[in-house]
């Protein structure tokens, strides 16, 4: 692991180990490889490499920066440790390509059933792939909602850093803005009621599971279904 290498790198790092704990505490890792202590090893590593390359000449506050790297940090790690496997993505892409076919046959949405016949996979994998967007959208929401092929997600993509957006760039995220709200009302109340839980109150998946007396693993199946049925609305 790196260091900073001056004092007032030191003293930035030291100020900011709260919020990779608050990170940290944030990403739950079901039944992953890496528990807590990992997570917040590897964020300070994150948390160490935004300090070095911050630029404070630009207007992005450096906390807001951190966050991001310092998230992306562990979610790449994550990644690397098979939480999101190239595999996983290439069944993502699968699933995505079944629904389409199935949607242009049957000229409405499928359900769930057709859509694993289609697949000639188990619902128990069905519920995989379900985990495999919550996972992504961990390190982008935005990304996982909008991106239609459903290809990997890069780092780089969420840290490019424009001081201010473009006209267009604007309309664009008004009218996404749209889309979600409508589509987050079509939604049953215990989805919102998860959605709420996880981005407003910011609660773990841990909490959540405790809140509404179901597995933790569960909470991330609901929670990557719900954002595949917000997708469903928005593209």
């Amino acid at each position: 692991m790196g260091y900073a290498n001056t004092a007032a790198e030191n003293e930035m790092v030291l100020k900011y180990i709260p919020l990779v704990t608050r990170i940290a505490g944030r990403i739950d890792s079901g039944d992953g490889e890496m528990d807590r202590d990992d997570l917040f090893s590897v964020g300070v590593i994150g948390l160490i490499d935004a300090v070095k390359k911050f630029d404070a000449g630009k207007s992005v506050p450096f906390e807001a920066y951190a966050t991001l790297r310092i998230k992306g940090t562990i979610i790449d790690e994550m990644r690397k440790s098979g939480r999101v496997s190239r595999d996983r993505i290439v069944k993502l892409n699968r699933y995505y390509s079944a629904k389409e076919k199935l949607e242009q046959q049957l000229m409405r949405s499928p359900d769930e059933r057709m859509i694993c016949d289609e697949m000639g996979i188990s619902e128990k994998e069905l519920y995989k792939i379900h985990e495999t967007v919550h996972y992504l959208s961990k390190v982008s929401f935005e990304t996982t909602l909008f991106q239609k092929d459903g290809g990997e997600i890069q780092l780089a993509d969420i840290l490019k850093d424009d001081s201010t957006d473009s006209p267009e760039e604007d309309y664009i995220k008004n009218e996404r803005k749209k889309l979600l709200n409508c589509a987050i009302e079509k939604l049953g109340e215990r989805e919102k009621t998860i959605l709420n839980l996880y981005y407003v109150e910011e609660l773990t998946l841990r909490e959540i599971a405790y809140a509404m007396d179901i597995s933790i693993p569960r909470v991330s199946q609901i929670h990557g279904k719900i954002l595949l049925k917000l997708r469903e609305h928005m593209i």
